[in-house]
């Protein structure tokens, strides 16, 4: 069986965008790209909610256009050839073919996905998907990124946990002298 890792940046009081939907403040750094790439190699499919999906189709498809960084260059190539999964009921099938969106029962849809052969899944960013497959059980590794900042306010990193979820630490870093990132295993 596939596992599900969740990758997120977030800031010290744990929001994960800023009051204004704001995600311009996660510093990438080479230390933390070389950390993102770690993490990648194991992964075979991204997944996504609805929301993080527009923002990545927004973005990635022509990054290099848009960004001169070395991680956006780097990654952009592997992002395009990667299977990419969107859970929304309202997203209008994407041009891409390498894109699945699934419409029904989400957590139902996701299992089944975990159930497929084949590498780990990436579950980037967002809240929803995340605290619902939280929720669910169906997150095995989380990837938490702490930028040194304080928003102040905007999306929290988990909304619809309801009971406590004890995890364990498996590695915690500090990468390019300022960003956390810990790694945490579902007990």
């Amino acid at each position: 069986m596939r596992r599900i890792v969740h990758l997120v940046h977030t800031s010290v009081d744990g929001f994960i965008e800023g009051p204004a939907g704001e995600f311009d403040w996660p510093v990438m750094g080479p230390e933390l790209s070389a950390y993102v790439d770690e993490v990648d190699r194991g992964i075979g499919t991204f997944l996504y909610g609805r929301v993080v999906w527009q923002m990545m189709a927004s973005f990635w498809p022509n990054a290099e256009e848009i960004s001169d960084s070395p991680h956006v260059r780097k990654f952009a190539p592997r992002w395009r050839a990667m299977p990419k999964v969107v859970v929304s009921r309202t997203l209008p099938q994407p041009g891409d073919t390498a894109v699945r969106v699934l419409r029904g029962d989400a957590l139902a849809e996701v299992a089944a996905l975990k159930a497929e052969p084949g590498k780990d899944i990436l579950l980037t960013g967002g809240t929803e998907l995340a605290s619902h497959l939280a929720a669910a059980g169906l997150l095995d590794e989380w990837v938490v990124a702490v930028h040194p900042l304080v928003l102040g306010g905007g999306r929290r990193l988990f909304t619809q946990q309801k009971e406590r979820t004890p995890l364990r630490l498996v590695e915690s870093r500090t990468v390019d002298g300022q960003v956390v990132v810990s790694r945490f295993a579902a007990s």
